[in-house]
This record gives structure tokens, sequence and C-alpha cells, in this order.
């Protein structure tokens, strides 16, 4: 029976928006550890110095600070990186949480910027140094598929364009493969920002009704991201790697 067509990241350069903190880190310290050269990206620059010197890359690994609402921010980040073989956009910030009668609309089109037309900004200017070959694996999330009510309409109908953003695009830059990956609940930094001191509690009655028993971390989810850049034959697809929170 033949091999899968999997390709090797050693020696590889990889861009990981969203790679100084939760599951871009995790994914930028699992290339690294497969061989890569990894630029992670992210706005904080002090951020991007801290993951520097805890991923130790051996200098396989530098940061870029810029902005993914900022499309000259997007531009100059691969004109700074230079030709590159995978994209792995992680980057997200807390989304808007209101009941639909009370959405502040700025911070919604401020959501909007950051998620989804940042996406299409990096898939617009990675093209320009994309190596035959590479691809580009984008982040949606359990959202789409368990939305939170109230308040969870703005963020359900953005993680759930993402699948048909990779399937378009699959089709319009072929052979350059485009997918997305799904995570459940994640232990990151995010969650500090969102819930506070209640994560805790929300993590111990997700963790005990989910069929995995525990909310994944970084590094559960980081394995799925190096699939979708290995396999050659995967594409315009969605992987959920939630621990069947999809199913509860």
């Amino acid at each position: 029976m033949a091999a899968l067509p999997m390709t090797s990241l050693d020696g590889k350069k990889i861009i990981v928006v969203g790679g100084s903190s939760g599951i871009g880190f995790g994914v930028a310290a699992a290339a690294l550890e497969s061989g890569a050269e990894v630029a992670i990206v992210g706005r904080s620059a002090n951020k991007l110095k801290a993951a520097e010197k805890r991923l130790a890359g051996a200098g396989r690994v530098t940061g870029v600070a810029a902005d993914m609402a900022n499309e000259a921010d997007v531009a100059r980040l691969f004109d700074e990186v230079g030709a590159f073989d995978h994209l792995v956009a992680t980057a997200g910030t807390p989304p808007p949480n209101y009941p639909i009668g009370e959405a502040d609309m700025a911070f919604v089109r401020q959501f909007v910027d950051g998620k989804l037309i940042g996406a299409v900004m990096l898939a617009k200017h990675a093209v320009r140094t994309l190596r035959k070959g590479g691809s580009m694996t984008f982040t949606s999330g359990i959202n789409k598929d368990r939305p939170p009510v109230p308040g969870g309409s703005v963020v359900s109908a953005i993680a759930g364009s993402f699948s048909y953003f990779a399937r378009a695009l699959a089709l319009e830059l072929a052979p350059t493969r485009v997918n997305i990956v799904s995570p459940g609940w994640v232990d990151t930094e995010m969650w500090d920002e969102i819930v506070g001191e209640a994560k805790t509690g929300y993590f111990d009655q997700m963790g005990a009704r989910i069929p995995a028993g525990r909310i994944a971390t970084p590094a559960d989810v980081a394995p799925a991201y190096l699939y979708l850049m290995q396999n050659a034959f995967m594409t315009g697809e969605t992987i959920h790697i939630d621990g069947g929170q999809r199913l509860v």
C-alpha cells in the first residue's frame, strides 16, 4: 500500500501569525522541533521577543511585529520575510459577546477586520512570495458548531465563513493548498482576558462534559496544523480537533 504523500518540514520556512502566544506558539514550537525555520508574527514587539526567547530556536525563529488589521503591515510582513513555504494564521482577539439587540457595532467591525478581513489580506499578499507546493492554514473554531447563547451570532458567522473561504481559495490558488483547523476550547492566554479567574470553573465544567475528558492545550492542537502543512493531498478542508466538544 502506498504511503501518504507527506512532505518534510525540515528546512522549510513557516510564517505563524499569532505565534507569540496560545495556539500559534504551540504551532511554532512544533514546527521548530520538525526542523523548520519559523517567523512568528504579532502586534506586540515585547511579546514577540519573549516568545523568541522561550522558543530558543537556535537561530531558526524570528519575530515580526505587524497588525493584521492594517494592510500596509501585512504587505510589509511578506516583504520582510521573503520567500516562504507555509502560512499559518491563528491570531485572534476576544469576540463580541453582546446579545444582538445590544451589539456594539464599532467592536463588531473591529473584530471582523481583525479576523476575516485580516485573513483575506494575508492571502492577498502571501501569494506574492509563497513557494510552489506551499500551503495556507487558517483557524476557525467551535463557536460555529456550538454558538454561545446569547451573544454568539457574530463570532459564529465569522468562524463558519472560514470553511467556505478555504474551499474557494483552494480552487483559485491551486496547486497551493488552503485548509482550516477548527479547535474547541484551548487553554490559552485569551481565556484569562475573557473570563479571568472564572476560567478554572469553566474548564472544569466543560472538561467533564466532553468525550476527551479535559480541555486542550496548544500542544494538543498543534499537530493538526503540521499535518495540513505536510500532507500534499489535503486542500479545501476543515479539520476539527475539539476533543468531541461538537458532540455535546
